[in-house]
């Protein structure tokens, strides 16, 4: 089974976990197919469609080259198209999750993490990442059975990105390298290139994200849209009907690459909507163009159809207990773990546990741009973090709230990264109330009240509000053993609920103490991916947003870090850019963890606890050994939900 990462230049020749591909890093740096094509089986739920003329076979439906996954040399099972799969979501947005799911990317990551052509067929990255040429799968069709060529990238570049009326911040900033766009050029049908004079590493990352950049769109179905294409009078009829306020806005409308809520788009996932809104039930059905088949010759997705049922947030754990749902994660917590279990038999459903793919799933956030002025010069002092940390009882949290199946560590990478360090990923977090004591009176607060709570130096209690958004319900549990762990240092700390953007305005302005939040969303990183949650560069990054805010605004607006340690992290981040090979960046990364685990600058509490997955026992190649994220991971999507299928 699948075990184990490997960065992007691991190997020369790496086989491709799951996707039956073989990729070569050479200079130039080569992803391609090697691919022997099966004979092919035509999709027994399309058979009456093939018949009566309204679908053509599927030798006509897939590409010259489609792409060949070998099942049974990853462990899995070939399976057998049909059935539908439900699925439970807390509103009618969440219909875009499909896409996040079905994982039909340009490239994407293997389990390993490793990046593989997908949609591609190829691409050929030369210059040290500044050229990038794509090369398509000729016969690719759009889910209305269009061809996918390279005019639907330039129809993007040039229409869509590039139009002041569509795009007023011209293309988006993933396509930028020191605000340089990349020139782009169509070479032939199935060919087209980026070129920056400047590397851009992080350029196919981007493409593999859960929620990807899309450099491309179906132009053949939004040219309709368009002012410079459509009919002037079809399009003023359709601003009308649709009460928006000019062509731009009916064409952002229309288009739902990742909203998914137009039923008339065509796509290249695996499901297409076939539902329109509103609606409390949501049926994506199997895209018959899909550009993935088995070994045997059988079209993916083996699933016909995917149900997702809108509920109430609070109700997903009751109804998937009642065996409402075929695979659910989503509105489940380790907490509802103990009922989800008893009703296993009854539902005919069993419970895996993914760890989780963040660095931590609690960690704590002192705002280090704090308005109060003595506070934020508390939290900048390392000491006063350390001694915040090495205060907290993770063993007892883990054994409270988790069953001791979660990791009492810091915020790290996990034990699945290339990058983990166990010395690292424990600093700072052996429980010892005493040694927290002595830094806190090395660093001048000593006196207290008649509580026996320490006084900062103007006089006040020391007293920490911890800001939560309530959206994990073990969050408040957490912070009321932490509460008694730090009330033996002389600290108190109270808890106060806040809504999730109410909580981040405030933190913004400085106007919040505390926050709590998961560890980084990206706790399996490899070199080859970007350092960016590990230095100031992000305003909801919530320990430094002003410092952010300066880096996302190009100094316009916010404020320029001013800590050494800081300004290290900002520094190395930049060099990572620079840097020419794996073992360069792997050099970076670690130094920046080191200041990071040093510094505490985020103070993780648990990490890998296990998220619950709720799997029909119908349900085959659903992976036990897996985690569950958002970047990288998808959450399920790096395991190919087009590979599930269900047994009789």
């Amino acid at each position: 089974m699948r075990k184990g990462l490997a960065p992007l230049s691991r190997r020369l020749v790496l086989t491709l976990a799951g996707l039956g591909l073989v990729a070569t890093l050479a200079a130039p740096w080569t992803m391609a197919a090697a691919q022997a094509l099966p004979p092919l089986k035509e999709t027994p739920q399309l058979e009456p469609l093939v018949a009566e003329g309204k679908l053509p076979p599927i030798a006509d439906r897939i590409p010259l080259d489609p792409l060949v996954v070998d099942l049974p040399a990853e462990g899995l099972e070939t399976g057998k198209p049909g059935g539908s799969l439900r699925t439970l979501i807390d509103r009618p947005k969440s219909i875009r999750y499909i896409v996040v799911w079905g994982y039909a990317r340009l490239v994407g990551y293997t389990p390993e993490l490793e990046l593989k052509p997908d949609i591609l067929k190829e691409v050929k990255v030369e210059d040290d990442n500044r050229v990038f040429t794509f090369i398509l799968r000729r016969g690719h069709k759009w889910s209305d059975g269009k061809p996918f060529t390279s005019e639907d990238f330039r129809y993007y570049w040039e229409d869509v990105a590039n139009n002041p009326t569509l795009s007023p911040s011209g293309p988006p900033a993933t396509l930028l390298v020191d605000g340089e766009p990349p020139k782009f050029e169509v070479i032939d049908e199935i060919t087209v290139r980026y070129s920056w004079s400047k590397p851009n590493p992080t350029f196919l990352q981007e493409l593999a994200r859960a929620r990807p950049t899309f450099l491309y769109m179906p132009a053949h179905y939004m040219r309709q849209f368009h002012e410079k294409y459509g009919d002037p009078e079809q399009i003023a009829r359709m601003v009308a009907a649709e009460r928006v306020k000019d062509w731009a806005a009916l064409h952002n409308r229309r288009e739902t690459m990742y909203d998914f809520d137009n039923i008339d788009m065509p796509t290249l996932q695996p499901w297409s909507n076939s539902t329109k809104g509103p609606s409390t039930r949501f049926i994506m059905v199997r895209n018959p163009y899909f550009h993935r088949i088995d070994s045997t010759g059988q079209q993916l997705p083996y699933i016909n159809e995917v149900i997702m049922d809108v509920a109430a947030a609070r109700m997903i754990p009751a109804k998937a207990a009642a065996g409402e749902t075929d695979l659910q994660a989503r509105g489940l917590n380790f907490s509802d773990l103990a009922v989800l279990k008893q009703n296993e038999e009854r539902s005919h459903y069993h419970v895996e546990l993914w760890p989780s793919g963040k660095a931590a799933q609690f960690a704590l956030y002192p705002n280090l741009n704090a308005a109060d002025e003595e506070w934020r010069k508390l939290f900048r002092d390392e000491r006063f973090r350390r001694a915040l940390s090495i205060s907290i009882d993770r063993y007892l949290i883990s054994r409270t709230l988790y069953l001791g199946l979660a990791d009492p560590a810091n915020n790290f990478p996990l034990q699945r990264s290339p990058l983990y360090d166990k010395e690292l990923a424990g600093l700072w977090t052996q429980y010892s109330p005493e040694d927290a004591n002595k830094l806190l009176d090395e660093i001048g607060l000593t006196k207290y009240d008649s509580s026996g709570y320490r006084l900062l130096p103007d006089g006040r209690r020391a007293e920490i509000v911890v800001e939560t958004a309530g959206e994990n319900p073990e969050e408040v549990d957490i912070l009321q053993l932490i509460a008694e762990d730090w009330a033996k240092i002389g600290i108190r700390l109270l808890i106060k609920p806040s809504m999730r953007d109410v909580l981040r305005d405030r933190a913004y302005t400085g106007q919040v103490m505390m926050t709590t939040w998961s560890g980084w969303d990206n706790g399996v990183p490899t070199p080859a991916m970007m350092p960016d949650e590990l230095a100031p560069t992000h305003q909801d990054n919530l320990v430094w947003p002003k410092w952010g805010e300066y880096h996302e605004t190009k100094g316009k607006s916010g404020e320029a870090p001013d800590l050494p340690a800081a300004k290290e992290l900002m520094t190395l981040y930049f060099d990572w850019f620079r840097a020419e090979t794996d073992d360069e960046r792997a050099a970076i990364w670690k130094k920046m963890l080191k200041i990071n685990a040093e510094q505490q600058f985020i103070i993780g509490v648990v990490g890998s606890v296990p998220q619950p997955v709720v799997v029909s026992n119908r349900l085959r190649n659903v992976p036990k050994d897996a985690f569950y994220g958002w970047d990288p991971g998808a959450q399920f999507g790096i395991y190919r939900p087009d590979q599930f299928w269900f047994a009789e």
